[in-house]
């Protein structure tokens, strides 16, 4: 791999959960980031999934430096965001932007398009007014919008509309690193197409870093170079789009994958839908060894035992499961039952 441009070290984020006004106890910890660390170069778009709660908004979250992280380090382009001052933070955030899920919760309404992306720009770049007219109007541009409009306000637009103006906003500072999180999950079907499209051409015209974050395994095939998928707060597999999707070797993974869609009926008929049972642990007490065995199919005693650790397998393609290669070079089937309530390929549950 190239050179890092974006490095996340051991990276933990905890929320301490309390009770009591005047006197507080505290009652456990909410662990919802725990010891990530990932690599990208310049350039490159990798794509986080995994399911509601797993800690994905967080982990975009806390690269952006809006939560603090616990322990761990984030470095972009050679300097620690963590242990940047406020003023310091402030002025690298230049380097750095975020696009969230909800475009109209994200824009102000009482300001209209033109002074939301002129405020963005005057924050951290040397435009004089009578420049800035052009500099708005080639943002508009840039996303796909009429310059005409940049006098209207958020209500005025469609919800595809409204997110390219946030992608707008996001782009006035010129950023090397983009954090995308769900930003067409609040979308139609059409309208979703068009915004995927629109940030994979802005991150080659731009040559952009890209963490694009969704639930959704589908959207993410098209944009992404690489796939980093999570569980509970941890990363449980990490490769190459097509071969996360193509051969995945986690068992989550697996999961993940067989309820894509696939635009071919008798295809469809044919496969072996595999149905996750019981709901994720609370990440307040996560299970001991691996954090997914109480669901595995595949468990162990030394599942609940054993922590496991991203290991490579092949073509650069990592999973953390003690049983990773026993289960995809034997090309184990998935058991109905496994170990008590893990995956069923009934598509019942």
């Amino acid at each position: 791999m190239a050179e890092a441009f974006l490095e996340l070290r051991d990276v933990k984020t905890h929320f301490p959960v309390e009770q009591g006004i005047l006197f507080r106890r505290r009652l456990g910890t909410v662990k919802a980031v725990d010891g990530v660390s990932l690599a990208l170069p310049k350039g490159e778009i990798l794509g986080l999934v995994g399911e509601s709660g797993c800690g994905k908004s967080t982990l975009g979250r806390t690269i952006m430096q809006l939560i603090p992280a616990t322990s761990g380090e984030v470095v972009l382009g050679g300097v620690n965001l963590t242990r940047l001052s406020r003023t310091e933070l402030r002025a690298a955030r230049s380097r750095f932007q975020m696009i969230f899920q909800d475009p109209y919760a994200s824009l102000n309404p009482r300001m209209t398009v033109f002074d939301a992306l002129a405020e963005a720009i005057r924050t951290h770049q040397p435009v004089t007014p009578r420049q800035m007219p052009e500099r708005v109007g080639e943002l508009m541009a840039r996303v796909g919008l009429s310059p005409r409009f940049v006098n209207k306000y958020p209500h005025e637009f469609s919800g595809g509309q409204r997110q390219r103006i946030a992608i707008a906003r996001a782009l006035a500072v010129e950023p090397e690193l983009l954090i995308a999180d769900e930003p067409v999950s609040a979308l139609d079907v059409s309208i979703q197409a068009q915004i995927i499209n629109l940030l994979a051409k802005l991150s080659r015209e731009m040559h952009l870093t890209m963490i694009f974050i969704s639930h959704d395994l589908s959207v993410v095939k098209h944009i992404c170079h690489r796939i980093a998928v999570m569980y509970l707060g941890r990363i449980v597999e990490l490769g190459a789009a097509a071969d996360v999707f193509e051969r995945p070797l986690h068992p989550y993974t697996k999961s993940l994958v067989s309820a894509v869609p696939i635009p071919d009926p008798q295809r469809e008929r044919l496969r072996q839908r595999i149905v996750l049972t019981g709901d994720p642990p609370s990440p307040i007490s996560p299970p001991s060894g691996c954090p997914f065995h109480p669901r595995c199919p595949f468990a162990v005693a030394d599942c609940a035992r054993i922590v496991p650790r991203l290991e490579p397998f092949d073509r650069g393609q990592e999973a953390a499961c003690i049983r990773m290669r026993e289960i995809n070079q034997e090309n184990i089937q998935h058991p109905t039952n496994g170990n008590g309530g893990g995956l069923t390929t009934d598509g019942h549950g």
